[in-house]
């Protein structure tokens, strides 16, 4: 098959796999609480990427893996955490759009901590983001008063760290394949993902005979094995095949995903929302034109 309809056949598969993420943590939350969720996720994601990539890890040197442990940290341990936590209030479709600020916060922590240069442009698009954020997290508020739209901040935080992490991998581990960052990660993470588990109540039997239980942990599997495994190997594929202005094209395309599963869902998304969503979008367009 052509690269070029390759790339296009990744993206979309991409949008489709990560847009959907956030309504399986929703899905998960019914049978498991956050910690539960959390955990066994990663436990999921450790197994199949042991499975099929440990011997990527051969060879890493003490640098790498403090690096690689600091990434851990910030692009996957503590985002599982807070995203879980984060939905048991707002909406699965509010996640998704408001994780469309990782490339704006990618532009301003690579400027104040690496001293990476910005554009007029990206300034723009970074308050053209902020702004959006703000107005999807107000009308949210006000659409759903049963809700704690505090807990967005939760998202934000995660978006923060996701950002963080693209910093690190881009001037910490650029040499470093991106199957042995991936496994590196999850190594070091299964031990306090174990830890975490074993206090969380997972084997008590309220959790365990509940009817939502066993659905919960298909849901989990489902996003461990496709959302972060499989999708984490097709999109360094797709940036191999195409280049990475194209494979940010996949930031546009999954909040729309997200949103169409919350809807189904029945959560509401009024037009002020939509609004919000849309200028979040633009700010990134700005950010991503910039480079």
């Amino acid at each position: 098959m052509e690269e070029e309809k390759k790339k296009w056949i990744y993206l979309i598969i991409l949008s489709l796999v990560w847009g959907s993420s956030y309504i399986l943590i929703k899905k998960g939350l019914q049978g498991l609480s956050p910690l539960q969720l959390g955990s066994v996720r990663i436990l999921f994601s450790t197994v199949f990427l042991f499975i099929i990539g440990f011997r990527s890890i051969r060879g890493l040197s003490k640098t790498d893996w403090r690096w690689i442990a600091l990434s851990a940290l910030c692009g996957t341990f503590l985002p599982v955490f807070l995203f879980a936590f984060a939905e048991t209030e707002i909406d699965s479709s509010i996640a998704s759009v408001l994780n469309s600020l990782v490339p704006l916060f990618t532009i301003m922590i690579g400027f104040v901590i690496f001293g990476i240069r910005f554009s007029k442009s990206q300034l723009i698009g970074v308050l053209l983001g902020l702004a959006g954020a703000l107005i999807l997290i107000l009308q949210g508020s006000r659409v759903n008063p049963g809700q704690n739209y505090f807990y967005a901040l939760l998202v934000v935080t995660a978006a923060i760290l996701y950002a963080a992490n693209a910093n690190i991998i881009k001037s910490r581990l650029q040499n470093v394949s991106a199957m042995a960052i991936a496994v590196g990660t999850f190594a070091l993470m299964v031990i306090p993902a174990c830890i975490i588990l074993f206090f969380s109540g997972i084997s008590d039997p309220q959790v365990t005979s509940s009817p939502d239980f066993i659905p919960s942990l298909l849901y989990v599997l489902l996003l461990a094995v496709v959302g972060t495994g499989i999708a984490k190997i097709m999109f360094n594929k797709l940036v191999q095949i195409s280049s990475a202005v194209f494979s940010t094209q996949v930031t546009y395309l999954i909040p729309v995903v997200g949103i169409f599963w919350g809807l189904l869902d029945q959560e509401r998304f009024t037009m002020v929302q939509v609004l919000g969503s849309a200028v979040i979008l633009f700010g990134v367009y700005q950010v991503n034109r910039g480079r």
